[in-house]
């Protein structure tokens, strides 16, 4: 099985064929719509070849179609049919539940995305739950995406929002009772020291994820199944 992987975030689209191609990206700055996104990929993948696609994207899915997009992106994404445009089977994720399963070591793992917003989600056992912990009160005015997305970064600096980082981390693990955190997307880097317990994930995690979700991309920690169930 080929796999094309799609990876739609806050600032770019990112695609690649697991284990075959490199990886290509385009900016998502421009606010654009499902078929313009689509348009271009099918325009830069016309001569690859792949039998199945993931796509990871940055929104509320729930049983595999799409019914929230962020506010950064164009129109016409919910209930988009990706089957028909790629002609091939689709399974679509949550942009963050799709770095998180490729992050997955086993166990109970709590993934915290931060980029453009905060992406989550929860893995336990082979059970995929997607999560909106941006949403959650951090105080009496601001919630979690408040505190640790990409304006209050620049707007507090890096000491003050790593604090949050440390804060919300500390809390979460003791809330979901969780093995392990990992923190990925863009923003982990400026991260100067990771909360306890939590580990540096990576954003091309994702494409890993993407594999999976097939049954590829090499056996994880309890290697009895491939079958993930996404809650």
């Amino acid at each position: 099985m080929e796999i094309l992987v799609i990876d739609i975030g806050g600032s770019h689209v990112k695609f690649a064929v697991w284990g075959r191609r490199r990886k290509l990206k385009f900016t998502s700055d421009d606010h654009p719509s499902a078929m313009q996104v689509v348009a271009r990929i099918l325009a830069e993948t016309r001569d690859w070849k792949y039998n199945a696609v993931s796509v990871g994207f940055p929104g509320t899915v729930i049983h595999g179609r799409i019914t929230r997009a962020l506010g950064n992106l164009g129109k016409g994404w919910v209930g988009f049919d990706f089957e028909r445009h790629f002609r091939q089977p689709v399974k679509i994720i949550n942009d963050a539940a799709m770095q998180a399963l490729g992050s997955y070591d086993g166990g109970r793992m709590l993934f915290l995305g931060l980029g453009t917003g905060v992406g989550s989600a929860l893995i336990l056992d082979d059970v995929i739950v997607p999560l909106e912990l941006s949403h959650l009160s951090y105080s009496r005015k601001r919630t979690v995406g408040d505190v640790l997305g990409k304006e209050n970064l620049k707007r507090s600096g890096v000491k003050i929002w790593e604090a949050g980082v440390h804060h919300v981390v500390a809390r979460l693990s003791l809330a979901f009772q969780t093995d392990y955190v990992v923190i990925g997307g863009g923003n982990v880097d400026r991260l100067t020291h990771l909360p306890p317990g939590a580990r540096r994930g990576h954003n091309d995690n994702a494409f890993i994820g993407g594999a999976r979700l097939w049954g590829r991309a090499g056996v994880i920690a309890h290697p009895r199944k491939h079958t993930w169930v996404i809650a």
